[in-house]
């Protein structure tokens, strides 16, 4: 099939059409979430892969900014790879540093975000690149292919007594925005929430609210669920969708959606319209159990299965920096 190509395709409107023909699409690798990184300061190209015939290989969003003496380079959800790219995939990542011309101060990370396949990661590590796993990159998945019951009644029994007390409240509704006007609010909602969020618990988080707005709002792969205790705002949750598997992806509530139980009721709402659709996983979005106890709690009432997240893969042309780079981010 002859010498890969790597061709630069930032400006191509048909990207997305093109990434989400593929088994491994995700938002991630979606033209908005490199617009949205592009506002919060990092340089993004798009780049296809492809074999000496033409077909393509593989599409990736590559982002980079400056540190220091040399860059960050990041691959978020990609590359991924085409059918023909999954048999080819030793060759599309060696085209793929080959573009990328790192320096010697270069760092590169490509971490997959659960859509990591195994011909990736058999070309990550023949590439040398070193995988990271720490403790906060584990996640609880909800397996969805059983029936309706079986899944609740895998759930903690505290857990489901409050989801029933919730379900009898007739003050809270569970809607679904889809409308652009719609959505748009139901982010800004969201903003508002989340804000207060962060102030009443003290913690950081690297989401630009104010950048992610009319990305998220204009999205078709994100769904956005609202509750509402008599017709005010408690809660909204932000769910990133693909064929199979979806994410609970961001999530903001105030002090009403704690006593009422309507994070259970929402997050069970989430649960019958996923497994309407087909999705045969839900992952609840990641836990951290000694930094933020009472989530992991709250998420571990609905499933026990935990599983490792994919690692962010390490690449240097340094062996030291990359050495000094993947003990310094295995000790967070």
């Amino acid at each position: 099939m002859g010498q890969l190509t790597v061709v630069d395709v930032t400006d191509d409107p048909d990207w997305d059409a093109a990434v989400w023909q593929q088994p491994g699409a995700n938002l991630y690798a979606s033209r908005r979430w490199g617009e949205y990184k592009s506002c919060i300061g990092w340089d993004v190209r798009r780049l296809a892969i492809r074999a000496g015939d033409g077909q393509a290989l593989a599409y990736a969003q590559v982002q980079r900014r400056r540190r220091w003496l040399g860059h960050v380079v990041l691959a978020q959800g990609c590359p991924v790879l085409t059918r023909l790219g999954e048999k080819r995939a030793e060759a599309v990542f060696r085209a793929f540093l080959g573009h990328l011309e790192l320096g010697r101060l270069d760092l590169l990370g490509v971490n997959y975000q659960q859509f990591q396949t195994p011909a990736a990661v058999l070309a990550l590590l023949g590439h040398g690149f070193a995988p990271v796993v720490t403790a906060r990159t584990h996640t609880l998945e909800l397996d969805l292919t059983g029936e309706m019951d079986q899944i609740r009644s895998a759930m903690e029994g505290r857990w489901r007594d409050v989801l029933k007390t919730a379900e009898r409240n007739p003050d809270l509704t569970t809607t679904f925005p889809t409308g652009p006007a719609e959505r748009l609010a139901a982010f800004e909602t969201f903003g508002r929430l989340y804000d207060a969020l962060k102030r009443r618990k003290g913690f950081r988080n690297s989401l630009d609210t104010a950048a992610f707005r009319d990305l998220a709002a204009n999205d078709p792969n994100l769904l956005f669920l609202e509750m509402r205790e008599r017709d005010e705002p408690v809660l909204v949750r932000i769910i990133h969708r693909t064929a199979n598997r979806w994410t609970d992806f961001y999530v903001a509530s105030n002090e009403r959606a704690k006593a009422t139980g309507a994070g259970r009721l929402a997050l069970w709402r989430l649960i019958e319209r996923a497994k309407r659709e087909g999705a045969s996983v839900l992952d609840l979005g990641g836990i951290d159990p000694a930094g933020n106890p009472g989530v992991t709690e709250f998420k571990r009432g609905a499933s026990r299965n935990v599983v490792a997240s994919n690692p962010l893969w390490l690449f240097s042309r340094s062996r030291a920096m990359r050495r000094a780079a993947t003990a310094i981010l295995a000790t967070r």
